[in-house]
Order: C-alpha cells, then structure tokens, then sequence
C-alpha cells in the first residue's frame, strides 16, 4: 500500500458566518489530542484554515474574529460589480497574520476558489496568501470579485464548497466539517437575503456523494438557523461545532483510530 503523505487532514467548508462552527471543531479536536497535519478549505474554511495554519488556537481566531460588527467586515461600496466589499476582511488578515506566503505557513494549506474567466475550480497553494484567502471568501454578487494574473476569482464554493480534491488520497484519516446545511425556508425576501440562499443552496450540491468519503464527517443540523452574513453569532457557533465533534468523537471509538494511526505513522518514521 502506498504510505500516505499526512496522518489527519481537514476539509473545511465555506458557510459564511457558520464558519465560526469550524473553530469549535478544531477545538474539540485538540482537546482531545488530534491536530491536522494538513488543511484544505474555501471561504469561511479558507479563512479559518489561513489562521490555524499560521499558528493561532482556535479560540484565539474566535477573539480574532469577534472583535467587531459586522460593519467591521464588510463596507457598502457602489453595486457594479458587487454590492458589499471584504476591507474588514483584508485589514483582519494582514493585522493578524504572520506568515505572508503559503510556504511560511506552519501547516500545509489549500484554499480553493472559482475561476470566473475559466469556469474552473481552482487551489491555491503557493504564492501570497491574503489576496487568495480574499478570493475564496468572496461571495458573488454580494463581493467583488478578486483579479490575480488578470484572472477574475470569486468565492471557492461556487465550485467546490468541500474541497476535498486537493488531500484526497494522501491522508490516512480524513475529516470534514460542513457548516451549510439547507434547511426549509418559508419567507425570502429582499436582494440581500435572495442572493444568500441562492447561493447556499449552491454549495450545497453534491455533498452526500463527498460525506462518505470521510473517516470523520461533522455537519451539524442545527446550523441551518443562521444566517451567513451573522459573525454576532460567533460564540454561539463555536459551541454548536465543538459539542457535534465531541459527540462524534466519543462513538465508535474514533478518537482512538485517529491517534492510533498517528502513533503508527510516527513509529515508521
């Protein structure tokens, strides 16, 4: 059998806001002895993926991210090309973040987002990190899109909302957190929260097909009662993340598979 290039990796997925759920999930995970060797992730995923990555805890991102409205993430700007733009975003990142290319990262990390002028799916995984972050969490219509090399990229979810692609195959214990579920809506209104569920509804294709291709797969339900563009939800989130993993984590003996194979790996090494 072919050895596998990392013990755990992560998938995470974009959600918007929901993506405060992932950090629960990491914490739950490191509490319990299992860090990722590798992530890959798109738009919300991306964002927390590029702060793991670099060295923050989970509930350091979650202070990170908490700081503010929502008016610190995202600013009005005139509606030609989106109607709302990420400077909160972009003034975050380069803030916080220590690592400025991919290659200084102290975790592996993939970020996924979709080619407009190609209608491709693409992964990041070399050169600047914060204008590619930028791009994977930039949800069309709502944002502006993010033009790197005179290409023009938008929110990786379009696409590809569990980028599984790019650590499929080299990990010997996969797990995915899926923080879009779509529940039954009975009242949409207004352009703001059409363009939401457009594109939840959007990402959120395909995902039974990739769900059993998890070893650990969290998707809690009960995030379909939030709304994408909510970060004042951030607490309350990362609870409802951390309780789904520890659960998962305490059936079938996961937990010991995981750090099984982990000792395995080390041990060959």
């Amino acid at each position: 059998m072919r050895e596998k290039t990392y013990n755990t990796g992560i998938v995470l997925s974009g959600g918007g806001a929901r993506g405060f759920a992932h950090l629960g999930v990491l914490e739950a995970l490191n509490e319990n002895g299992i860090f990722p060797d590798v992530i890959s992730g798109t738009s919300a995923g991306a964002l927390v993926g590029v702060l793991y990555s670099d060295g923050y805890t989970p509930r350091e991102i979650l202070r990170i991210m908490c700081t503010g409205s929502m008016l610190h993430y995202m600013r009005p700007t005139v509606p030609r090309s989106g109607l709302l733009q990420i400077s909160g975003l972009t003034r975050m990142l380069e803030a916080h973040l220590k690592a400025r290319l991919f290659n200084e990262l102290k975790i592996p990390l993939f970020v996924s987002a979709t080619d407009l002028n190609n209608a491709a799916p693409v992964y990041f995984s070399e050169g600047e990190l914060i204008d590619r972050v930028i791009a994977s969490a930039s949800i069309p219509v709502l944002f502006n899109p993010v033009v790197i090399d005179n290409v023009s990229y938008v929110d990786g979810g379009v696409l590809d909302n569990l980028p599984l692609k790019p650590i499929e195959g080299k990990c010997s214990f996969l797990i995915g957190s899926f923080v879009n579920p779509v529940g039954k809506e009975d009242v949409i209104s207004g352009l703001l929260q059409i363009a939401e569920r457009t594109f939840m509804v959007s990402m959120s294709k395909e995902i039974g097909d990739k769900a059993r291709k998890f070893d650990l797969f969290i998707a809690p339900p009960e995030l379909k009662d939030f709304r994408i563009l909510d970060p004042e939800k951030g607490p309350e989130l990362f609870e409802i993340g951390y309780r789904a993993t520890t659960q998962k984590l305490q059936e079938s003996g996961i937990k010991e598979r995981i750090l099984l194979q982990r000792d395995h790996r080390a041990s060959s090494q």
